[in-house]
């Protein structure tokens, strides 16, 4: 028998109730989205073995792992990335959903490093053989892949992967650029990378909770 719950008398239900319980946002979190792949963004791409991807269509959402070696996902320029779609279930949830509703989200993750990359666009599917050829994996090539057309992007701090200690025992890799060095490449003129790098960890640190 279904069960009615009852109304939850701390329900935050209005925009003006979900602000009143934070803090505004410092200008440089405010300021941090991008538009272009610069060539930091583009080696943290380089550097990501595994992504989510997530979606959203007739059957409602979705969000599916997707990784590799390192480099799996290319960038075709400054606009746009390929993303191979390997063997897996054959649910393909994610690119139905693509059919219907092209748009999407990736969230990059590199291990070692705390910092993530969101990515948000519109996808299309294609069969592309030059593609599917320049995307073999183990001899195999994808049957398709994702042209992403990146509408924005910013780095997620790494508060989240610290406080879950996701990498411990994992290092850093070393030419990674630095978070500072990233946001700095991605909003130039805007961000000093050593400012941002020098009050990084304690900054960390001092609002972790």
């Amino acid at each position: 028998m279904d069960t009615v719950s009852p109304p939850d008398a701390f329900a935050v239900d209005s925009l003006a109730a979900l602000e009143a319980l934070y803090d505004a946002p410092s200008a440089l979190v405010m300021n941090k989205v991008a538009h272009r792949l610069d060539a930091a963004t583009q080696a943290f791409i380089a550097a990501s073995p595994f992504l989510l991807l997530g979606t959203q269509g007739a059957n409602g959402i979705h969000i599916s792992p997707r990784g590799d070696a390192p480099g799996f996902v290319t960038v075709a320029d400054d606009r746009t990335l390929i993303l191979p779609d390997r063997r897996g279930n054959n649910r393909i949830d994610a690119l139905r959903d693509i059919i219907t509703d092209p748009r999407v989200s990736l969230l990059f993750l590199v291990p070692g490093a705390g910092e993530t990359l969101r990515v948000h666009g519109h996808a299309r599917i294609t069969t592309d053989p030059a593609l599917r050829a320049a995307h073999v994996a183990q001899g195999k090539e994808p049957r398709t892949l994702l042209v992403v057309t990146v509408q924005d992007f910013f780095m997620q701090c790494a508060k989240a992967l610290m406080r879950s200690r996701l990498w411990e025992g994992r290092t850093r890799p070393p030419s990674l650029p630095s978070m500072g060095e990233l946001l700095a490449s991605q909003k130039p003129g805007r961000v000093e990378a050593t400012e941002v790098d020098s009050s990084y960890p304690e900054r960390m640190r001092s609002t972790m909770y």
